[in-house]
């Protein structure tokens, strides 16, 4: 069980980085920017978030290209995603996520928000909440896990939410992030 809010793509936006993590203190147990926030590594604004490296992060280029976190017990891997050319295909991400024994792949890059699932793989890219693309919506992700049921509700930046993009994927996980 668990909750967390993903960003990506932010391109030196701070107002709204600060907007969002007033809007979800204490809602959610983990906070995901999947880079090209263009900010420094110390920045106040990125402070609680779990901070991947973009390809424009050129202050930040201290931040690691992935990260593996857990939310309640399942593993989720996070990376900004132009080392795995998502605008092209998502084999090479779906590989290394994998790898790291992830159920969840966050990620962004296309700024283009969307959830979905392949061969027990969760992808999730919270889109862009600068320069969206394929909606007019400049949008973040939260994700949501309870009793194995995964849920990815998408917002606009004003909080509120695109139903046509949410989903919920009905395959069960259980605590060693297998299907059951």
């Amino acid at each position: 069980m668990g909750k967390a809010l993903i960003v990506s793509d932010s391109h030196g936006l701070t107002d709204e980085l600060v907007t969002l993590k007033k809007r979800f203190d204490g809602e959610v147990d983990l906070m995901i920017h999947c880079g090209d926030s263009e900010l420094s590594t110390n920045a106040e604004e990125l402070s609680g978030f779990v901070t991947v490296k973009g390809n424009m992060d050129y202050l930040g280029d201290d931040f690691p290209n992935e990260a593996i976190e857990l939310l309640g017990q399942t593993c989720i891997y996070i990376t900004h995603g132009h080392l795995y050319d998502v605008k092209m295909s998502y084999l090479s991400l779906a590989y290394r996520a994998e790898e790291t024994g992830a159920k969840i792949a966050c990620f962004g890059h296309s700024h283009v928000a969307e959830a979905f699932e392949r061969e027990g793989m969760i992808f999730i890219n919270p889109g862009s909440i600068r320069l969206p693309r394929g909606t007019f919506e400049k949008t973040y992700a939260v994700l949501e896990i309870e009793e194995g049921m995964v849920s990815v509700s998408f917002y606009s930046l004003d909080g509120i939410r695109i139903d046509q993009l949410c989903k919920t994927f009905g395959e069960k996980i259980n605590n060693k992030n297998k299907k059951v």
